[in-house]
């Protein structure tokens, strides 16, 4: 197959489809928030931090020992997440503890492995 073969080369306006999709489009700052989420989790670091909360809830210091990393890249990346809305935590005595923020983001994280995974 060629690649001209999925360029649509007509010149028909399918109305129906155009005002429904418009009726139904969120505006230009949904958008913003949407890549900027995409973003965010589209680092290597921060997608291996959301596989180790995806497993269970844990501190700083257990998530640099499963990353083989130091506590303070680990903080910095959990920040950005926090700041997100991507992670959340509990403070416990001394210790803090995170996990991801909430069943949305723990079905989108583990739909992105399935989805990768079903693609090998």
């Amino acid at each position: 197959m060629s690649r001209n073969e999925f360029i649509c080369d007509c010149n028909i306006i399918h109305q129906e489809a155009v005002e429904k999709t418009l009726q139904k489009m969120p505006d230009g700052d949904i958008f913003n928030k949407l890549a900027e989420f995409f973003k965010i989790l589209g680092d290597t670091t921060r997608a291996k931090i959301l596989y180790a909360l995806d497993q269970n809830e844990m501190c700083v210091c257990d998530i640099a020992n499963v990353l083989g990393m130091s506590k303070s890249s680990i903080s910095h990346q959990l920040g950005t997440l926090r700041r997100m809305g991507i992670v959340k935590c509990r403070k416990e005595g001394k210790e803090v503890y995170y996990m991801l923020d909430d069943d949305h983001v723990k079905g989108l994280f583990e739909l992105g492995i399935e989805h990768i995974e079903h693609k090998k």
